[in-house]
């Protein structure tokens, strides 16, 4: 299926899907509210399936690229839930370097997060993106079956999994020691929340339209942060200001970048809201931010 762009519909019904993604409708509420805008022979069904996922659009690094060396691990989570297993990318032939983890959106560890760990390795780092649904079998290959499942793992274990996630891959052997985090969506909070309670053993993060924590916990945040924000998610980037004004009173180094016309979800490249050139300019930011404080 050719990939649409996010200017080929209507912006009313590019919001009703991330009602969707997000869990605030159903499926069936997403078709029954959607059938206004099935025009044209085109059925809301038909809608459905052109703004899901199509994950053949996503591989910028093939997993058999010679310039790095990937496999999937296992490690413990005591205080999670038990373990968690997760995609680590590392460069060939390289010693120790940077670590970075990759927190995934609200669908597991799918083959676009994935991809986005080989991009890190291709840049110098070692990446691992754990998937907070290995305590339910992991990712299933299927973003309904995770949208399902999802809402099986209880929240505050699957924190503590990342938080294990990002301990454990601060600490391998292989690490130069520095630590950055970036996650996207669920992911983008995800980071957010683990610069809070990492304090300074995190040296960096970007978080990708990422909800804020309050001001008492951003109050708490050492890590610089450059965050990634979309200028029509007025959902999450509403809260910017705020977070940008506790940031700037503690004294901690940061960006916030708002991307024009841009959806939430911009940077993942399998679906229309995907915006190349706000995709393009917001991961060299990324990897400016880490080439910054965690190879100096």
């Amino acid at each position: 299926m050719e990939r649409k762009k996010a200017s080929e519909f209507p912006q009313e019904l590019l919001n009703l899907f991330d009602g969707y993604v997000h869990g605030r409708t159903s499926r069936r509420q997403f078709l029954e509210e959607a059938q206004r805008f099935a025009v044209g022979g085109v059925t809301a069904a038909a809608l459905f399936e052109m703004l899901k996922p199509n994950y053949a659009w996503a591989i910028q690094v093939p997993a058999d690229d010679k310039r790095i060396a990937a496999e999937y691990a296992t490690l413990p989570s005591p205080r999670g839930n038990g373990h968690i297993k997760g995609y680590l990318v590392r460069p060939s032939h390289a010693d120790r370097l940077p670590v970075v983890l990759v927190v995934h959106e609200n669908r597991g560890l799918n083959p676009y997060i994935e991809d986005v760990a080989r991009r890190l390795a291709v840049a110098g780092f070692i990446a691992f993106a754990p998937d907070g649904l290995t305590s339910v079998g992991g990712y299933p290959g299927d973003d309904e079956k995770a949208r399902t499942l999802f809402g099986q793992v209880d929240n505050d274990r699957m924190q503590e999994d990342f938080l294990a996630a990002a301990q454990w891959l601060k600490s391998r052997p292989d690490s130069a020691g520095r630590l950055g985090a970036v996650g996207f969506c669920f992911g983008g909070d995800v980071v957010n929340r683990l610069a809070v309670r990492m304090g300074a053993d995190l040296a960096a993060v970007v978080p990708f339209y990422g909800m804020q924590p309050n001001a008492a916990d951003a109050a708490r945040i050492k890590a610089p942060i450059n965050a990634q924000y979309a200028e029509l998610d007025t959902r999450i980037t509403a809260g910017w200001p705020a977070f940008d004004a506790t940031l700037s009173a503690a004294g901690v180094p940061h960006e916030g970048h708002i991307y024009k016309a841009a959806n939430h979800g911009f940077h993942n490249d399998t679906t229309p809201r995907y915006d190349e050139a706000s995709a393009k300019e917001a991961w060299q930011r990324t990897l400016d931010w880490f080439n910054k404080y965690l190879k100096a």
